[in-house]
């Protein structure tokens, strides 16, 4: 044993050439891949990448249009920005640490400073063109799963610019597509953020005259309680203005990318428009009844932002640039200065709309210190019959945790599976990673909270512990979980509580769908085995998939419940091939109206849904064996 635990030699030292380490830990500069049902999945991570660079020309001047089209999961995005230099093609796209964006001369505030983007992209598709245009002359290259398989020089007469084409490794993305209403959005946020940008998305074209205004007046739900405030100043564009759903609803960005988990300019836009409102009425109201019911968005452009993960949802930056000794402002002090001044301003010129925010302050206030008090019996009520203990089963590291090389992949990754009864939370407990994986168990059907007041809601012991273990009583910034997964049976008293669950998330803490932190599990409904092989399926059509190959002496296992499955078998259902629904709420979509046809008293319609979109419905007939 101990001469084969010493048997490390040079051999044993490798050396990954090119981009051969992107292509065997994709994970450190694309996040997850996933198969296209999740907006954060790699495939989309590719395309931004591609589309990036063709924003970051035309924020330095050069181009008006971008051409992207998606067809059959295969891309093509054409620029007409100055185009790659020309001798440079074939290291830019495939050499790391290779790029135009370390110079500040090229571009000043880009997304990409890295000098991986591209190369990633190339590396991670079975399928690579790029091919750049400069006064007359292109240079093209092709390569596939990252490998120079040809390229060449030659005379053309079309437009300066850049076109590449990629169609992602099905190896690594294992059965993907791409949604289309993903990519619209990803496109309209680029046309909101870049006023005079034209980009066409498979013909269709998307241009914004008004910036971020736009953004917030086409996305709005339900009617504000005051016209959006906008206000632009260099390099910073604020949209404000009150709802009464509950939460905050604002859209962050720097220099175009879409931040989605926020970050240092998201925190100190949260804190001025507290810290200002508080200033303008002459009182001490607290931050969140300044923010409740916050309908909004921000945009700065920085230069050298730093972001907490390759795939750009979280600003790092303290700065608005930095370089070694030397920095500028600070990204807070920029935007409180900005927002202190040109909000006050613009409240003293609109006299007619003080009232109204005050008004809605004072509301906000009032329902909070009658919700808060019955929440804080509550949770004193639970803590002294140490329930929470008996409901959560913890793991080592969390989404709030401080970021470290070391543990940056946990944080990423850690989980909350929601479930229901002892006999589910016992399995996936005991088939969970501990270091990311955290178990909350819940007794029985949650409350229907669309039915309830708030203040019933405020007294329910199972929510009140469930809000304690994400960790967002006082702000979600705190969240402690970056993936809240509902995990129940695939039957009708599963559904329901998964609508319930959803319904409470929903109707109180919207911002937890809309960032993306919500999921369905899905779980496989059979277990086809021979005396050679298991497999396991997740429908019917699978299952007679797997019936076909296997062939003689098969035995078929229905799962009825997740409890039904042993943790032995349940680890690889939670592991690297889980298989998750993303729960998705768009910020045009009236959560008033949804949980008004699902939860209200419409049980016919309800009932109809649930049968008609039960996955198990067909399939949990009995199985002739």
């Amino acid at each position: 044993m101990a001469s084969e635990q010493n048997n490390y030699t040079g051999d044993n030292i490798i050396t990954l050439e090119g981009v051969q380490h992107i292509r065997m830990r994709p994970g450190m500069y694309i996040g997850r891949l996933g198969d296209g049902r999740n907006p954060s999945d790699g495939i989309y991570v590719l395309l931004k990448e591609i589309v990036d660079n063709s924003i970051d020309e035309f924020t330095m001047g050069y181009g008006k249009q971008v051409q992207i089209s998606v067809e059959d999961n295969r891309v093509r995005v054409r620029d007409f920005g100055r185009g790659i230099p020309l001798e440079s093609v074939v290291k830019a796209v495939s050499v790391l640490n290779t790029g135009g964006k370390f110079d500040d001369k090229a571009f000043k505030k880009s997304v990409g400073l890295n000098g991986v983007g591209t190369k990633a992209v190339n590396a991670l598709s079975k399928e690579f063109y790029v091919c750049s245009h400069r006064d007359g002359e292109c240079s093209w290259a092709r390569f596939e799963c990252g490998k120079l398989v040809g390229s060449g020089k030659e005379a053309t007469k079309e437009k300066n610019g850049t076109l590449v084409e990629f169609l992602p490794d099905s190896a690594l993305f294992k059965d993907f597509n791409y949604n289309l209403d993903f990519v619209e959005t990803m496109v309209k946020n680029y046309s909101y953020l870049k006023k005079g940008l034209t980009l066409i998305l498979n013909g269709v074209s998307y241009k914004s005259d008004n910036g971020l205004l736009d953004l917030v007046n086409e996305n709005l739900s339900e009617e504000p309680i005051y016209a959006p405030i906008h206000l632009e100043g260099e390099d910073i564009e604020i949209v404000l203005t009150h709802g009464n759903a509950y939460g905050e609803n604002i859209s962050s960005f720097v220099n175009g990318q879409n931040t989605r988990d926020g970050g240092t300019h998201l925190a100190a836009y949260r804190e001025a428009i507290a810290k200002t409102l508080k200033d303008f009425f002459k009182k001490n109201y607290t931050p969140e009844d300044c923010r409740q019911g916050v309908v909004g968005a921000i945009s700065i452009q920085i230069q050298e932002p730093t972001f907490e993960a390759q795939t750009k949802m979280k600003l790092g930056s303290t700065y608005v640039w930095e370089k070694q000794d030397e920095h500028g402002q600070t990204i807070r002090a920029f935007i409180n200065d900005f927002v202190g001044k040109a909000l006050d301003d613009y409240l003293h010129i609109h006299k007619d709309i003080v009232p109204l925010i005050e008004d809605k302050i004072k509301s906000n206030q009032q329902e909070r210190e009658e919700i808060s008090g019955i929440q804080k019996k509550t949770r004193e009520r639970n803590k002294k019959a140490n329930v929470y203990n008996k409901k959560l089963r913890d793991c080592r590291y969390h989404f709030n945790d401080r970021r470290t090389d070391k543990t940056q992949e946990f944080i990423e990754k850690s989980s909350i599976f929601i479930t229901e009864g002892d006999s589910a939370s016992g399995t996936i407990t005991k088939a969970r990673d501990a270091n990311f994986q955290a178990v909350f168990s819940l007794r029985g059907k949650p409350m229907n909270s669309y039915k309830e007041s708030h203040k019933k809601v405020a007294e329910n012991e199972e929510l009140n512990l469930l809000i304690s273990a994400l960790g967002v009583e006082e702000d979600l910034e705190n969240l402690r979980y970056n993936n809240i997964i509902v995990a129940t049976d695939a039957d009708d008293d599963g559904m329901h509580i998964r609508m319930l669950v959803l319904t409470f998330l929903m109707k109180y803490y919207p911002d937890l769908i809309r960032r993306g932190h919500v999921f369905i599990l899905q779980t496989p409904l059979f277990r086809v085995k021979n005396k050679k092989e298991n497999r396991y399926c997740y429908d019917r059509a699978e299952k007679e998939k797997a019936v076909a190959s296997l062939k003689n002496d098969v035995e078929i296992t229905r799962f009825k419940g997740l409890g039904e499955i042993s943790w032995e078998e349940f680890k690889h259902f939670i592991g690297d091939e889980m298989r998750l629904d993303i729960v998705k709420l768009a910020d045009e979509e009236s959560i008033g109206e949804i949980l008004e046809f699902y939860m209200g008293d419409n049980t016919i319609d309800r009932q109809n849904f649930i049968r008609a979109n039960l996955r198990s419905e067909e399939e949990l007939e009995d199985v002739d064996i």
